[in-house]
């Protein structure tokens, strides 16, 4: 039967569920009882016993089982589902409303709790309210709804259909907790970046731009980082502070990608880029105890421990190791032909060793590891290392291959910061769209003192995935970014 003729049959019920002056969309109902809680209540029950305790529980109908006089149905709350009976000689006129019921329907039941013959647990119904009436079908194998377009652009009926996606989303609630219980433990205090700036930056990344009207389509764009306004707060005198919530990058979507992602980011007064390796890992190493009971994950057939601490190793070592490449014998001449061979791009020695890890080491990074000490010219807003001039504090955690984080002894020096902005730019002159632009008034806020401190930033949805085993960042995000449907 098309969906057009279901819609017309329930339609038609409602009319029928409203001539029996009963109201299908209520305005509330006090449900005293959760399914999983009556589950773990009444556990112990024998077969067939009454419990003589009463409960009061509402939720979707996902299933009805009439057998005249009679019916046995399920419904499902937020914690789980529990089985309704419901008879004719003992409820006739909720039996009436029973019949014009729909799998989909909300619904409210009170009655005694018993276990049928099977063991199944049951309300057998006193008292029967309609709460919703569902016009629309849910999808008909409901067992099961697989078509990933359709789940992602309708989360709402893949909560309904597939359980473990709530239990994903739950766990995600639950890891956001725990990044701020860690943190608050160690003091730092949690503050809120316009999300809406004159000035984007803090990041290599294409903004998102848009107008406010009021002020003569003055142009803002959607933040892409929280570094530079986290760390204006240092100059203005806290020393340990973070933001977890959303940034936008307008770029492109894949596995890992989403032009909305969730990112925590620390800025830590006195601190430098050792210190942010041992709290970063320290984090990770807390929130998989807190969410999964212990550091050991497995993520897609590999075992990973998330143990603190983890290994450390310089981008060049990396290179040594994964690639068998020792750019220190290498010349800027060998390099760049290196670079060619393996169909790569960059401008100068820094770029190309960049793109030389990124392209032969880092699916190779399984276990946790710190990659430290990257060239200059990868961030104009770390540190020169204190023994090396030609690289700068700046260390990229990988777990399973991907960059889960990004960490530095930031640039507190505002002439050489200006510097590098300015550097910048010249490179966005030059068509490179993801180059830092100046920020007068950040350079102007360095020029009243930022003490020594470290930058820690974590992309969240890649610590959501390997927490909970999702092989994709849209089954972490309730409602991702869709292409339009082809109509």
């Amino acid at each position: 039967m098309g969906e057009d003729k279901l819609m017309k049959e329930r339609i038609g019920k409602l009319k029928q569920i409203r001539n029996l002056e009963i109201d299908p969309y209520p305005y509330n109902y006090d449900a005293k009882d959760k399914c999983r809680e009556l589950h773990e209540t009444y556990d112990e029950l024998k077969k067939e016993e009454q419990s003589k305790k009463k409960a009061k529980v509402a939720g979707r109908v996902m299933a009805l089982r009439p057998m005249g006089k009679a019916a046995f149905g399920n419904i499902k709350d937020a914690t789980g589902k529990i089985q309704f009976y419901i008879k004719k000689e003992s409820a006739k006129e909720d039996f009436r409303l029973f019949k014009l019921l729909d799998i989909g329907d909300i619904i409210g039941v009170e009655g005694e709790i018993f276990k049928t013959r099977t063991g199944e647990l049951t309300v057998e119904v006193e008292k029967l309210n309609i709460l919703s009436k569902s016009l629309r079908p849910l999808p008909e194998k409901f067992h099961g709804l697989k078509d990933d377009e359709i789940r992602f652009r309708k989360r709402y009926l893949d909560l309904i259909m597939n359980p473990e996606v709530k239990e994903t989303f739950e766990k995600r609630a639950e890891i956001y907790k725990a990044i701020r219980e860690f943190l608050d433990k160690k003091g730092f205090m949690e503050v809120q970046i316009p999300m809406l700036q004159p000035q984007y930056g803090g990041a290599n990344a294409r903004p998102f731009m848009t107008n406010i009207h009021a002020w003569e389509d003055m142009i803002v764009y959607l933040r892409i980082a929280y570094e530079l306004h986290l760390k204006r707060l240092l100059v203005g005198g806290f020393e340990k502070i973070y933001d977890l919530s959303s940034c936008f990058r307008n770029e492109g979507v894949d596995k890992t990608h989403n032009p909305e992602f969730a990112m925590m980011e620390v800025q830590w007064a006195y601190a430098d880029y050792n210190d942010a390796m041992q709290l970063t890992e320290e984090l990770w190493e807390y929130v998989a105890k807190k969410v999964n009971g212990g550091t050991v994950i497995e993520y897609e057939g590999k075992k990973i421990d998330l143990k603190a601490p983890w290994k450390r190793l310089t981008i060049k070592d990396a290179l040594k190791e994964y690639a068998d490449i020792d750019v220190d014998k290498l010349s800027d001449d060998d390099l760049k032909k290196l670079v060619r061979e393996h169909k790569l791009e960059g401008n100068n020695r820094g770029e190309w060793i960049v793109e030389l890890f990124e392209e032969l080491c880092e699916d190779k990074l399984i276990q946790p590891v710190h990659i430290t000490d990257h060239p200059r010219e990868s961030c104009p807003l770390a540190k020169p290392h204190r023994d090396n001039p030609e690289i700068v504090e700046r260390v990229e955690p990988f777990i399973n291959g991907w960059e889960v984080g990004n960490c530095y002894s930031e640039l507190t020096d505002p002439i050489m910061q200006k510097k590098l902005l300015k550097e910048q730019v010249e490179k966005g002159r030059g068509g490179d769209e993801e180059a830092h632009p100046m920020d007068e008034d950040y350079i102007e806020a360095l020029e009243h003192g930022l003490p020594p401190n470290a930058g820690i930033g974590i992309g969240i949805e890649r610590m959501v995935m390997l927490l909970t085993g999702a092989d994709s960042i849209r089954e972490v995000i309730l409602f991702p970014i869709m292409k339009p449907e082809e109509k």
